[in-house]
């Protein structure tokens, strides 16, 4: 294997620690290997990268004690400190994060098989959505640091912590995706407990020192393990105030239902989605094709704003079929750091083994494969399979596939994909693609009403991340943006003081004092 030296695994990479009550924990127990499914031999064999801990249910619930500690009851120092000051922590986070870019690029490459250039994407916009994050909670103390009066009563009105957060990300962008959900959290003044995804573990090693040295001891807490060891106490235990997971909405529910308090559990979560791509009869074909390529194949299809199901009018579909199944036959699979790859290994061993069921159910239901390299498979990979004419009988049409299987389905009438868009249990986005403004207005008109972000002769995608991401049914709770996660992980709360001469009296010695944090009109710069 012709591996370029600065990607190759010369040694491997044994998380022998875990970060709880901020102390990096020896483990001498139990470990897992992490295995990626790349090989580095010239005959094919998964690669063995490292190993993590596997804790145990006591482990789990000592990090618990730890964020609830840290948090004591809106006493702590993390949850009372001055804004400036929690800005600074995170200032320093990323400032030694980013020393860290070379090696986390490198494992999200062999960990969960991402091109090279969508790891360092990833890396960037993750360090990207830090500074957005920090600008954003500025502006948002900046708009608070005044007083209210209505009816005879002051307000001073902000956005407080919602108390100890459970952290779990997704394995497809396990940087991104989960540091867009524990940055927003942390920053606002919860505490947490952050557990990695199964693929993309890892890579969050570089980083366990940066937020030890970060954040005071217990607001921050690593562990590894499986979710059903670690996770399922932890919610049992009644002292997790929010969930936040990206990723399986049986996962999330299973948790949920752990939680003995279910009102005191807040939950941020993004889960499945079927996003459709609507193609009208008068689309600019070149465009769409070019947007479905992107949209259905980018990372293997596997990203919740994929593009997962395609609808055609049937005026169209014959030449749309013939193109588009061409261009995805001509799409380079290769190993991540290869120039110009498309695609990439599967990080799940089993996905081609399921993509092939939803195949075989798909041939034996009346579809048939467009494109000739449609289901070659080798040991890590399985080629995108174009299939048509796909019904609604088809599990390809029914699932969330995830990984690198494309549906086409033709109308006659709008109605039918709006209809199947209204049955579906998942509510995310959809790309549409066409010119004409009568039809456009009443289709968007109706669109926006059964997803959350209709993409206009455009393919679904999540950023930028100024933008809302959320969902609709099953593929969402809570929003998050720069702007919204920071909503998300709080909860509006205000001192409120009848106006008379004693209370202002007290309040403008609190704010020439400075001795209260939170009662303040300080303008941050």
């Amino acid at each position: 294997m012709n591996i370029p030296e600065q990607y190759q695994i010369k040694s491997l990479l044994h998380q022998n620690n875990y970060l709880v009550d901020g102390e990096l924990r020896p483990w001498s127990g139990e470990s897992s290997e992490v295995y990626s499914t790349i090989s580095s031999t010239q005959n094919y064999a998964p690669t063995l990268l490292g190993t993590i801990p596997t804790l145990g249910e006591k482990e789990a619930l000592e990090a618990m004690d730890a964020a609830v500690n840290a948090y004591n009851k809106g006493q702590g120092l993390w949850p009372t400190m001055k804004v400036n000051d929690r800005i600074a922590c995170m200032e320093k986070f990323v400032t030694q994060m980013k020393t860290k870019r070379d090696e986390v690029v490198k494992l999200l490459m062999w960990e969960i098989g991402k091109s090279l250039p969508d790891s360092e994407k990833e890396f960037d916009r993750t360090v990207d959505y830090i500074y957005d994050t920090i600008e954003e909670y500025k502006q948002l103390d900046r708009d608070n640091a005044k007083f209210e009066k209505n009816d005879g009563v002051y307000a001073h009105i902000r956005r407080g912590p919602l108390g100890v957060v459970l952290c779990l990300g997704p394995y497809n962008y396990p940087l991104n995706e989960t540091f867009a959900l524990l940055i927003p959290a942390l920053i606002m003044g919860n505490t947490a407990i952050f557990k990695p995804a199964k693929f993309g573990v890892l890579l969050i090693s570089p980083l366990l020192e940066a937020f030890q040295s970060s954040f005071p001891k217990g607001v921050v807490n690593i562990i590894y393990g499986r979710g059903r060891t670690v996770a399922t106490p932890i919610m049992q235990s009644g002292k997790v105030d929010v969930l936040a997971l990206i990723g399986n909405s049986k996962s999330a529910n299973a948790l949920q239902n752990e939680h003995p308090k279910s009102n005191r559990l807040r939950l941020v979560l993004g889960l499945e989605a079927k996003n459709p791509a609507i193609v009208l009869k008068d689309a600019d074909l070149d465009l769409a094709i070019d947007e479905c390529i992107a949209g259905t194949t980018s990372f293997n299809g596997q990203r919740c704003t994929a593009l997962k199901i395609v609808y055609v009018h049937e005026a169209i579909v014959d030449e749309f079929n013939k193109r588009f199944a061409k261009r995805v036959d001509a799409l380079k699979f290769g190993n991540p750091w290869e120039s110009g790859v498309k695609l990439t290994p599967l990080p799940e061993p089993d996905k081609p083994q399921y993509i092939q069921e939803l195949i075989d159910d798909a041939l034996a239901k009346g579809a048939s494969i467009l494109n000739e390299k449609g289901g070659q498979t080798t040991e890590n990979y399985i080629f995108p399979a174009v299939l048509y004419p796909v019904n609604k009988d088809m599990r390809v049409f029914q699932e969330e596939q995830f990984g690198p299987v494309i549906p086409v389905l033709s109308f006659k009438d709008i109605n039918e994909p709006l209809d199947d868009m209204a049955e579906s249990n998942y509510g995310q986005q959809v790309s549409l693609f066409g010119s004409d403004i009568k039809t456009l207005a009443p289709l968007i008109d109706t669109l926006v009403n059964l997803v959350c972000r209709v993409n206009l002769n455009s393919s679904c995608q999540r950023g930028p991340d100024v933008y809302p991401f959320t969902g609709r049914k099953d593929s969402a709770v809570a929003t998050l943006s720069v702007h919204d996660a920071l909503r998300s992980f709080s909860i509006r709360t205000f001192v409120a003081s009848k106006d008379n001469a004693y209370n202002n009296a007290i309040l403008k010695n609190l704010l020439e004092s400075k001795a209260s944090n939170f009662v303040s009109t300080d303008y941050i710069l």
